[in-house]
């Protein structure tokens, strides 16, 4: 059985016989972790445990897991900063900002990795123009060549602990304020805009190791009438052929407010799928999830499922080796002093 097209979250800390049995549906490849699914780095470890063991090959177990806001597993972990802050320090000091971009890359990584956790959604390419609230300090900079150089430098982290990279959200969100969990926002700029600004760090590493890229659920209306992540002209026009990337591409989730626009959860799905996503998410709705596995219809294509088999985690290692390092506890050192506690945990899908 290969890994299906569908990445679905569970309710708890433990899977239901119920769960094990969508996760055992073939349209289904990947979970999504959430904190309601933490407990401590010993219940994750075994709950990552038996989601590989359900099936051949393993479904990709992935998780939203940046630092500052959006870091969904917290005691046992290292409290990373949000990567504004190391977009600061390259302001005056850009080889140390670069030295922080990759630790910070690496440390994530690897203390996710040591639970058997295949990726975080990670990095955030999006600018920083003071707009959004949900991106604000989630993105490295407001400058797009700074945000390539410092995301280029953080990839080469994650990939040192056997993690693939995966950027977000194309073609751009920091420029709108609506947030596209609860709202359907609009970019009313021209397409010379978005391409010689947010589009920078997108296309400086589409073939520079960034394995996977998620789309915004936004709609850049003087381009394209559908929503970024349901259309074609951007995923397979801009991002394929033009970008020349291939790597995988996830929807971001079907549940948020932002994809109401295309219709039932099985028309959202279909939409994505055929717009040139390799993945589709569901969450936060379970009857959602099931009646997407149940109602989508997919090709088998195999370069999609290649695509995807390289989204699962290598360099295995446990946190005891992990915490023998010197790296570990020197990467620790140097991102402490940008460290500050989060006002606000974003638990959802970003």
């Amino acid at each position: 059985m290969s890994l299906g097209p569908v990445m679905v979250d569970i309710q708890a800390t433990t899977l239901s016989d119920d769960e094990r049995r969508l996760l055992s549906h073939p349209l289904v490849g990947a979970v999504i972790l959430f904190t309601r699914n933490y407990e401590s780095p010993q219940q994750l470890a075994e709950l990552v445990r038996e989601i590989h063991e359900l099936r051949e090959p393993q479904l990709l177990v992935a998780v939203d897991h940046e630092g500052g806001r959006v870091q969904r597993f917290r005691d046992g972990f290292t409290l990373l900063p949000p990567v504004r802050r190391i977009g600061d320090i390259y302001d005056s000091d850009k080889s140390m900002a670069r030295k922080m971009a990759r630790e910070h890359g690496w440390l994530m990584a690897s203390e996710l990795r040591a639970m058997d956790v295949d990726f975080s959604f990670a990095p955030v390419l999006d600018l920083d123009y003071g707009n959004s609230q949900v991106i604000g300090d989630r993105a490295f900079h407001g400058d797009a060549d700074i945000v390539a150089d410092l995301a280029f430098h953080y990839i080469q982290g994650m990939n040192e602990a056997g993690m693939a990279a995966t950027g977000k959200h194309y073609p751009g969100h920091g420029y709108v304020a609506a947030d596209s969990h609860t709202a359907i926002p609009e970019d009313n700029r021209e397409l010379d805009q978005i391409r010689t600004h947010d589009m920078i760090p997108f296309d400086r590493l589409a073939g520079n190791g960034l394995a996977a890229v998620m789309p915004a659920h936004i709609m850049y209306r003087k381009i394209d009438r559908h929503p970024a992540g349901f259309s074609s002209y951007w995923l397979k026009e801009v991002l394929r052929h033009q970008l020349g990337f291939q790597g995988v591409i996830f929807s971001d989730d079907l549940s948020m407010e932002g994809a109401t626009v295309a219709g039932s959860f099985t028309e959202r799905a279909q939409a994505a799928m055929d717009a040139g996503c390799d993945m589709v998410l569901v969450c936060n709705n379970p009857d959602a999830a099931r009646e997407v596995v149940n109602g989508l219809v997919v090709d088998d294509d195999p370069v999609s499922r290649a695509r995807l088999a390289r989204m699962h985690g290598r360099h295995s290692i446990t946190p005891t080796e992990l915490h023998r390092l010197p790296r570990w506890q020197q990467s620790r050192e140097l991102l402490a002093s940008l460290q500050e506690e989060p006002t606000l945990d974003l638990d959802f899908n970003a």
